[in-house]
């Protein structure tokens, strides 16, 4: 029976992850994320998908949302004198996202409730020109342009950006949109997964998780009360937050941390979820003054509010949540897989005997990697 209540945790998110590095389908990430179709409204749904373009996996991957034909041809030209393109198509998509023979089902099936009015989805792969690159490396040239798309460009978005991976969200059901974008013909050997209940923002297309930068990608759910600061501190490293959602700072924090301050990502996640000072102080004296050194040099990375976060990136999978666990988060493990799940329940649909099963806790950092030799 479908409970109609309000969900107070609302949002969902799911992740899955090869650390062998091998390819699945989109069915699986689907079904879990379908499983808690209760802790989303229908106003956002969304996945991150690494390893679908082996063809192109030396071109940035740049999938593009227009609201209209001019917005489209005014990118287009950008583009063109910015990268060479080497490769634009229309993203498939099934009409109305729907499946015919499915139709006739209950509405809880996939593909059941038709995708309308989505914007012009397109994607390009790309190269940075040598001549570009001069001063700066391709990723931070990337990054300049994404920023300046996402902050000059009226009606045009970019919705991810990385190599060899790409987002799929939109406004809808999760397990609408990923018939929608038929995430069931595409192959990952990362997926993540997001429902959406906004509270302070608007659903819309360009709103619905998850947010993506390079190769990083975020799947949240909760709500994060510092958003102000954070947006501050980004800025003040020539970052622009224009997609009027709080989940998007945390995908440039990470690439601040990691990619321009050479952090690794357990570190990073620890000084966006950083111990209260209490709990430093009784930490043994190494651990102290490092846990303390990350709290005051990042202080404006800092993440409030209740939240579970996952991220993806090219070379793994990692979880975390705030420093109470005001939000859910459940991992498992089979074989050389990592789930994670805002419910057990996510995970045991689509793998029911698992080797391990765990609820990390608050503040813990859960990482998947690739193994060494998976290039």
């Amino acid at each position: 029976m479908r409970c109609n209540c309000y969900i107070p945790s609302g949002c969902s998110i799911s992740g899955m992850m090869s650390e062998s590095g091998k390819r699945m389908d989109g069915n699986a990430i689907i079904r879990s994320i379908a499983l808690m179709h209760d802790r989303g409204n229908g106003l956002g749904g969304g996945f991150a998908a690494y390893g679908i373009y082996p063809r192109h996996a030396d071109q940035f991957a740049f999938h593009m949302m227009f609201d209209t034909k001019q917005a489209k041809k005014q990118c287009e030209e950008y583009l063109k004198d910015t990268f060479d393109i080497v490769l634009d198509e229309e993203i498939p998509t099934r009409p109305g996202g729907v499946f015919e023979e499915e139709t006739s089902g209950k509405d809880a099936e996939y593909g059941a409730r038709p995708i309308t009015d989505p914007p012009i989805l397109w994607r390009y792969f790309l190269d940075v020109p040598e001549e570009k690159t001069t001063f700066v490396t391709e990723d931070e040239y990337v990054v300049n342009k994404v920023m300046e798309i996402n902050s000059k460009f009226d009606s045009a978005f970019v919705a991810s950006s990385g190599k060899n991976m790409g987002a799929f969200k939109g406004v809808g059901y999760p397990e609408d949109i990923g018939m929608f974008y038929k995430l069931d013909e595409y192959k990952a050997y990362i997926w993540t997964a997001h429902s959406r209940f906004p509270t302070n923002t608007p659903g819309w297309w360009g709103g619905a998780h998850p947010f993506c930068l390079l190769d990083w990608s975020i799947v949240h759910n909760g709500e994060i009360s510092s958003y102000g600061i954070n947006k501050r501190y980004l800025e003040t490293f020539g970052y622009k937050l224009e997609l009027r959602t709080d989940t998007e700072v945390i995908a440039y924090l990470f690439d601040l941390l990691v990619r321009r301050h050479n952090l690794s990502v357990e570190i990073a996640a620890k000084a966006l979820a950083s111990p209260f000072w209490k709990d430093i102080d009784r930490m043994p004296d190494r651990e102290r003054k490092i846990t303390s050194a990350i709290r005051q040099v990042y202080g404006g990375a800092l993440l409030n509010g209740p939240f579970s976060v996952i991220l993806g990136h090219s070379r793994g999978m990692v979880g975390f949540n705030d420093r109470i666990k005001l939000r859910p988060m459940t991992c498992g493990r089979a074989d050389d897989m990592l789930y994670m799940s805002s419910e057990e329940s996510g995970i045991r649909e689509i793998e029911p005997d698992l080797d391990e099963v765990w609820s990390p806790k608050a503040g813990t950092v859960v990482i998947g990697e690739l193994h060494e030799e998976v290039q």
